[in-house]
């Protein structure tokens, strides 16, 4: 799996001109699932992105993780995270899972990062979405589960 976080003061999903999710203080991840992953990088994922310790505390020092910080989680499908430029000038999107794989793993992230306490707005899958975003540092981090195990 790879996603990008970024810490926000907001973030809003929109389809088709209608708000399908939103949240203020908290984390955007936009989420790709992979071809070969498997239910150890989805639980490698979801502890990752809530353990994070990217806000601030009393002393303004990145010791917080999203729900320390009372923040909430959009979380929002990007198979073009794994989009390889490598060759040519059209990305190829290989890796990536096929969407009858892909959404059920989302879904399965969104539920097991509620079961662990994170309130979560997502997108909607196979649609085109406009994100808008107000990013927070600017804090924009980048994590693979391929690059763990």
């Amino acid at each position: 799996m790879r996603a990008v976080i970024q810490r926000v003061s907001r973030a809003s999903v929109t389809v088709e001109g209608e708000v399908v999710g939103q949240i203020g203080l908290g984390l955007l991840v936009l989420l790709a699932a992979g071809r070969n992953d498997t239910d150890k990088d989805l639980d490698w994922c979801v502890r990752k992105v809530l353990g994070l310790r990217i806000f601030p505390d009393d002393d303004g020092k990145m010791n917080r993780d999203v729900l320390q910080a009372g923040g909430k989680l959009l979380v929002v499908s990007q198979f073009t995270l794994y989009g390889d430029c490598r060759k040519g000038r059209r990305p190829s999107f290989i890796g990536a899972a096929p969407p009858e794989i892909a959404e059920p793993v989302v879904d399965r992230f969104v539920e097991r990062a509620t079961a662990l306490g994170a309130e979560c707005q997502t997108g909607r899958f196979r649609t085109h979405m406009h994100v808008e975003l107000l990013n927070d540092g600017p804090v924009t981090l980048l994590i693979d589960s391929e690059k763990t195990f």
